[in-house]
């Protein structure tokens, strides 16, 4: 599978491929152009709900991932796009500005996609 996780404070890279940013919320202090951003997709981020209540606790973790995972079976249409793009563009680099490198929902959504594809 050619899909990473990146934040998106990160250097761009090349290798990133086709980047897409997964979080509901638009990163602070970075501006379009330096974020090479080719599609937000704000709506397959956690509901203001989940984000608030699972706040980066991580011993909230399993259970935020059971809950998101619960979310976007509302909207299964929003993990085959991403499989279309990864068909379509190869590399996919899901993105996120949250602190927390391991413990946030591009991770969570990443393994979501791992086991659709």
């Amino acid at each position: 599978m050619a899909i990473k996780v990146k934040r998106v404070y990160e250097q761009y890279s090349a290798g990133d491929g086709f980047r897409i940013l997964v979080d509901r919320l638009w990163p602070r202090g970075i501006s379009k152009d330096k974020a090479h951003i080719d599609i937000w997709m704000k709506e397959i981020a956690p509901s203001d709900k989940l984000r608030k209540w699972y706040s980066h606790d991580q011993s909230k973790w399993k259970e935020f991932k059971k809950r998101y995972a619960e979310e976007l079976k509302q909207h299964p249409e929003f993990i085959e796009q991403i499989l279309n793009y990864e068909k379509e563009k190869g590399t996919v680099t899901l993105l996120f500005s949250s602190k927390e490198e391991n413990y946030n929902n591009a991770n969570a959504l990443w393994e979501l996609v791992r086991t659709k594809s």
